[in-house]
């Protein structure tokens, strides 16, 4: 596998004013969302609700790449087409989550270290063999008091870094997304000093592991505050604070910078992903787009609610919902034209 053909798989995922769609939830996060709507948690629904995603007419308008659980990227359509095929004959990149979640960082209390470095390398042969060609590993950082500490920034940096290494062997792009949490009531100030801490890290070990920056991409938070912070910042000042972060932090050489939603309601997601294209596009070196989970689907998700007569509805306020982002991309999003659904 050549640099080239990262780098190009990089700016294929990042081309036309689409995104990336985040369906790589676990099992157990699957089953809460489920069960708040009276939906079986079992793996035949996940399957049916999958297939809802993957087979949406239209999908491939907005989104460039999806993004699966190890359970999706095994399972299958009614027909029978693994849905890594079904996502790649529709013009989707498929790509896979590979690590195995954030666990209790040993004597620092409240903070937590992403697993799942062990047998990384052959675990991606696997899912090369599946059809992935990107991957994505997500560290997770806290704030609060004295919160985050720099062994908690320092151990996932280099956890991210090492996978991104591993990932380019194996001629996969890696997303790399380390994650400042929105839970707290923080400042919109101090998840911008956290964000501008981590990420300087990150590419500290990026470097130092060799990692191809034109053959990546970044999946990081918006500078927020916390949701349960007294000021809640609008919109504006949101973008300036996240584009003014990333400017000082991510090198120009990295192809796109795809936002997660972190917990944000699709619509507020979608108006801070705009407000920071429309005043800083001409600015920024890097394509500035979306990777969402729950911002994106949640719409779809309320509306099907396991039901097989409701598929169609569902994929509709699917594929909105993610026009919706690409119109963010491109600064041309209409709050107004999007009423909550």
């Amino acid at each position: 596998m050549t640099a080239q053909t990262l780098i190009d798989t990089a700016q294929a995922l990042v081309a036309g004013d689409k995104g990336l769609l985040a369906m790589d939830e676990s099992n157990a996060t699957c089953n809460k969302r489920f069960a708040a709507l009276n939906i079986p948690q079992t793996e035949s629904a996940r399957r049916d609700w999958r297939e809802l995603i993957v087979t949406a007419p239209g999908l491939a308008d907005s989104i460039s790449g999806a993004i699966l659980f190890d359970e999706t990227i095994r399972q299958t359509t009614n027909a029978g087409k693994p849905f890594a095929k079904a996502l790649t004959d529709a013009g989707i990149i498929p790509g896979i989550k590979v690590d195995m979640g954030a666990k209790p960082l040993a004597g620092h209390p409240g903070e937590t270290v992403t697993e799942g470095l062990d047998g990384l390398r052959e675990r991606l042969a696997e899912y090369v063999g599946m059809g992935a060609r990107f991957a994505k590993w997500r560290g997770v950082i806290a704030i609060g008091d004295g919160l985050p500490t720099r062994a908690c920034i320092d151990v996932n940096a280099h956890a991210l870094a090492r996978y991104a290494a591993l990932c380019q062997e194996a001629g996969v792009v890696p997303i790399v997304e380390p994650e400042v949490l929105m839970d707290g009531g923080h400042s919109l100030a101090r998840c911008a000093e956290v964000t501008e801490e981590v990420l300087r890290e990150v590419f500290v070990q990026l470097n130092a592991q060799g990692v191809l920056l034109e053959g990546m991409l970044l999946k990081p938070n918006m500078v927020l505050p916390g949701q349960g912070s007294q000021t809640q910042d609008s919109v504006e000042a949101v973008a300036d604070a996240t584009v003014t972060c990333l400017l000082r932090t991510v090198p120009a050489a990295v192809p796109g910078v795809a936002f997660l939603s972190g917990g944000q309601s699709a619509q507020l997601a979608s108006a801070r992903l705009n407000a920071m294209n429309v005043k800083f596009k001409s600015r920024m070196p890097w394509a500035l787009t979306f990777s969402f989970s729950r911002a994106v689907q949640q719409p779809a998700l309320d509306l099907w609610k396991g039901q097989a007569a409701n598929v169609a509805e569902a994929q509709k306020a699917l594929v909105f919902r993610t026009g919706c982002n690409k119109a963010a991309r491109g600064g041309r999003y209409d709050v107004q034209a999007d009423a909550p659904r």
